[in-house]
């Protein structure tokens, strides 16, 4: 093709690209007048995995000037550190934000409670419930008296927290109080009958349609909300923040943590596989990461912890497996108590997985010990001490002294009881430097040697 072809087909595709960009600009344009509303899907445990995308929702929100960003919620709670970056982002807000409990089924327990309260619009849909935002104490210090007042600490400051919220936005504050002392929980029917919310919505669209024109408090000022026909956004957590949400639930996690533990016992009890190493300092940490969003008591981790320690040694020390049953009870203490007591019922760990899991670990610590007393017990063979007990082949007579050809080799051998002709079975007894000690073999020996040795070595009796 010649430069001036080349020259008009260039502008040819570039009058086609202007006509086509002509022709979005301008739809664009008309578009941007359309409100538009952001969504973000609350569901599942509060972590600080989930108190990021949240406040990437709302970032999101803010720099499209979106008319509001919807939480859809379904959580039994989680972190309190989470929680509190939650509703701090959801108060210095410069798009409203409207928390709605959905779907049917769902709720707002524990710390959805507070951040319910904190938003601009609190709605939920039928047959949801809200409440149980009484706090979790993650530790013990050991005294009575000391965790009551601690616990007594906590409380106090969570009953100021939510009564500020509810001043704030002007709800229910009696209840909410309640809900942090009592553990109280309600209906959505009973929340809005209560003034715990403000809106009772079968769906995302009919909220919208109820809340277009309303004035709500934002940090800046008063804002009216456009969400009349307006453009839904959803904003989805990414494949990272997924996989680190799903860390967060108790049995995963749990089971992580046990069979990376029990991986690296594998690997320390039988050095070079490597295989049970890798996978279980892998699965040991990404358990760790996903207990990190959950209501711990460390305790129970140390429990578990000290269990494996035992089992360890005890494939070292001789103790009858005494040490064995002493690690399968503190790791059957460490996973029940693992996770802190207040925690919501789906985020405590079922009796029948802690059983099957300790049970699995009885079955592995017995299969190893068993490998590992079968190797202590089996007779060497290999080196000097591998040669008691071996067949081997007078080459010479034996008056005490003489040659024997025993594993293949050559030895200067000395005869418990000469003489010995040459061409005769013999059994090594001992070994002395490189000499070593014989005496006749038995038949028995000599049909049993023949079984599992080299046939070569082994030749008729002449």
């Amino acid at each position: 093709m010649g430069a001036i072809p080349r020259l008009i087909a260039t502008l040819v595709c570039a009058v086609a690209v202007g006509l086509v960009l002509s022709l979005i600009v301008p739809a664009t344009h008309a578009q941007s007048d359309q409100p538009i509303v952001v969504v973000a899907k609350m569901d599942g445990p509060v972590t600080p995995v989930m108190a990021r995308y949240i406040h990437r929702a709302i970032s999101r929100a803010e720099d499209r000037s979106a008319s509001a960003l919807v939480i859809e919620m379904n959580t039994p709670g989680g972190l309190s550190s989470a929680m509190d970056d939650i509703i701090d982002d959801i108060l210095h807000s410069k798009v409203p934000v409207i928390v709605y409990v959905s779907p049917t089924n769902a709720r707002a327990a524990s710390a959805g409670t507070y951040i319910t309260y904190a938003s601009h619009i609190a709605a939920m849909a039928p047959s949801t419930n809200i409440g149980s935002a009484s706090p979790v104490m993650t530790g013990s210090t050991g005294n009575a008296q000391s965790d009551a007042t601690m616990k007594e600490k906590v409380t106090n400051d969570a009953v100021a927290r939510i009564t500020y919220l509810a001043e704030l936005r002007g709800r229910n504050v009696e209840w909410a109080v309640s809900a942090v002392k009592d553990a109280a929980n309600i209906t959505s029917q009973q929340a809005l009958d209560m003034h715990v919310i403000d809106l009772l919505e079968p769906n995302l669209n009919q909220l919208l349609a109820e809340v277009n024109g309303r004035t709500v408090n934002l940090e800046s000022g008063p804002f009216t909300l456009n969400t009349a026909n307006a453009q839904i956004q959803t904003v989805n957590m990414g494949f990272l923040e997924q996989f680190l949400q799903m860390l967060a639930d108790s049995t995963l996690a749990y089971l992580l943590v046990s069979f990376g533990m029990l991986g690296l016992f594998i690997e320390l009890s039988h050095p070079g596989i490597s295989f049970p190493g890798i996978f279980g300092g892998i699965a040991l940490l990404l358990g760790l990461l996903g207990l990190g969003g959950l209501p711990v008591a460390w305790g129970g981790l140390a429990f578990m912890a000290l269990g494996f320690v035992l089992f360890v040694i005890d494939i070292f020390v001789a103790s009858a497996g005494l040490l064995t049953i002493g690690g399968l009870i503190s790791f059957l203490i460490g996973s029940n108590i693992l996770i802190s007591n207040g925690a919501p019922s789906d985020m405590q760990i079922p009796n029948y997985v802690t059983w099957t899991m300790t049970a699995c670990l009885a079955g592995a610590a017995l299969l190893l010990g068993m490998v590992v007393a079968r190797s202590q017990l089996r007779r060497p063979k290999t080196g000097k001490a591998g040669m008691i007990g071996q067949v081997g082949v007078t080459r010479t007579v034996l008056d005490p002294d003489g040659m024997v050809l025993v594993f293949g080799e050559l030895w200067a051998a000395t005869a418990e009881e000469p003489p010995i002709a040459p061409g005769q079975n013999v059994v090594v007894t001992a070994v002395n430097g490189l000499s070593v000690r014989v005496r006749r073999a038995t038949v028995d020996e000599m049909i049993a040697f023949s079984d599992v040795a080299d046939r070569r070595v082994v030749v008729p009796v002449q």
